[in-house]
C-alpha cells in the first residue's frame, strides 16, 4: 500500500499528495490500526509525515493493501471480473505470455503477473488438455532445450516459471531437464513454481528446491517431517476450494491436512484459486476462506495469505465498521464480501462514481 518518498519529486512528490483520514487501517506485520492520516500519491497509499499535506478527505471505513490471487489462468475467466470482485493483483501460472503481457497495466484489471508457459515433458500434461489455449505449454526435452524455453519466458516478461510434476497424466521432466530448468531460472533470478500432482512428487519438488507449490497437496497425506522441512523453504499456494467446488472431496481433505500442518510449522501460505478451473466465484471466494480457516488460519493470518504481492499504486477499502484483532475467519469473509479495490485517482477525481463514504473535514480559519 504504501508509495515512495516524501519529498522526493515525481510521482510521490508533496506537491501531488493528498491528504485523508481513515477509520481504521490493516498492514502486513503492523495488524490493526484505528484513525490514521494517509497519504495519497500517484504511487498508493502511505502513512503521512511531517512535510505532506494536512487532510482535506475523510474515508469512512478500513484500507487494506491490494488483495492477491497468486493462482489463476486469464485465458480462461474475465480480468475484469476479478478485479470487480475485490482482486487488486492476480499472478496467472499458465498462459501465452504474449498475451499475458499485452494485459499488464491496462485500466480496470486487476495487476498481473505471469509465469508464461506451462514447462512440460513432450507429451506431458497440460498439453493434451482442451482448456489449454494455444502458446500456453513449451513441451521441453533436454536441458538445452529447457534453457532456451525458460529464457523465452523471461524474455516475454515473465516474473517467474512454472513446471509440471504429474507424472500421472502423461510423460513427465527427467532429472537433467528439470534441474536445467531451476538452474536456468535462477540465473535469470526468476522464482520456479511447481504443479505437484502425484505420489512422491511433492517430495521431488523440495529436494529440487522450488520456491512455491501452486497447490497445496493434495495427492497424498505427507509424512510429518517433510512437511516440516517444506515449512522452512517453500510457499505454498492453496486452490483448496477447486477440490469439489463446495462438495467435500477426499483431495481436499488431503489438502487441508497437509496445509493445517504445514502452516502450523511456519510455512507461508499463499492465497490462490485457480480461476479458470471450474464454477469459483470470480474474485475472492468465500470457499476457498473459510477451507483456509479449516486449515488453522486466523483472520489476521488470512489477510496476510491475501496480501502476498505488492499491488502498486491499488489498495483495498471495506467501507462500514472496522472488523478488528479478535475477529473470527466467518466475519472476515462476510466483512470482505464489501470489499473494492481503489486507486489513488478514485480519491481525488471519481469519488462519486467510486461509491466512497468521503467526508471533507470542517476547517476553523483564523
Amino acid at each position: 500500500m504504501t508509495g515512495g518518498r516524501a519529498g522526493s519529486g515525481g510521482a510521490d512528490s508533496t506537491a501531488s499528495a493528498v491528504g485523508l483520514t481513515v477509520d481504521a487501517r490493516w498492514e502486513r506485520g503492523e495488524g490493526w490500526s484505528g484513525p490514521t492520516t494517509l497519504v495519497a500519491t500517484a504511487r498508493g497509499l502511505r502513512t503521512a509525515r511531517g512535510a505532506d499535506p494536512a487532510p482535506d478527505l475523510r474515508l469512512r471505513g478500513t484500507v487494506l493493501p491490494g488483495l492477491t490471487d497468486a493462482h489463476v489462468h486469464l485465458a480462461l475467466v474475465d480480468p475484469a471480473a476479478l478485479r470487480r470482485g475485490g482482486l487488486a493483483a492476480v499472478d496467472d501460472l499458465g498462459g501465452d505470455p504474449r498475451v499475458l503481457a499485452r494485459l499488464t497495466g491496462t485500466p480496470g484489471l486487476p495487476a498481473v503477473r505471469y509465469a508464461g508457459a506451462f514447462l512440460t515433458a513432450p507429451g506431458g500434461y497440460p498439453s493434451d488438455r482442451s482448456w489449454a489455449p494455444p502458446g500456453a505449454v513449451e513441451e521441453v526435452a533436454g536441458p538445452e532445450r529447457s534453457v532456451a524455453a525458460v529464457d523465452r519466458q523471461v524474455a516475454a516478461g515473465a516474473s517467474f516459471l512454472k513446471v509440471v510434476l504429474h507424472p500421472g497424466a502423461g510423460p513427465e521432466l527427467d532429472d537433467e531437464t528439470f534441474g536445467a530448468i531451476l538452474a536456468r531460472a535462477r540465473a535469470h533470478g526468476r522464482p520456479v513454481v511447481a504443479h505437484v500432482e502425484g505420489e512422491g512428487q511433492a517430495r521431488r519438488a523440495h529436494e529440487a528446491g522450488i520456491d512455491r507449490l501452486a497447490h497445496a497437496p493434495f495427492s497424498e497425506r505427507l509424512p510429518d517431517d517433510l512437511v516440516g522441512a517444506m515449512a522452512r523453504t517453500q510457499q505454498w499456494i492453496s486452490t483448496l476450494d477447486v477440490h469439489g467446488w463446495a462438495s467435500p472431496t477426499r483431495e481436499q481433505d488431503v489438502a487441508i491436512d497437509n496445509l493445517t500442518r504445514f502452516a502450523a510449522a511456519g510455512g507461508t501460505v499463499v492465497y490462490g484459486t485457480d480461476q479458470g478451473n471450474g464454477p469459483l466465484p470470480a474474485g475472492i471466494d468465500p470457499r476457498e476462506l473459510l477451507a483456509l480457516g479449516d486449515a488453522g488460519l486466523t483472520a489476521d493470518g488470512l489477510l496476510r495469505a491475501l496480501t502476498s504481492t505488492p499491488t502498486g499504486a491499488a489498495f483495498t477499502y471495506v467501507p462500514g465498521e472496522a472488523l478488528g484483532p479478535d475477529a473470527s475467519p466467518e466475519d472476515l469473509v462476510a466483512w470482505l464480501a464489501r470489499a473494492t479495490v481503489l486507486v489513488p485517482d478514485d480519491l481525488t477525481h471519481r469519488p462519486g462514481s467510486a461509491g466512497l463514504a468521503l467526508e471533507t473535514p470542517r476547517r476553523t480559519h483564523p
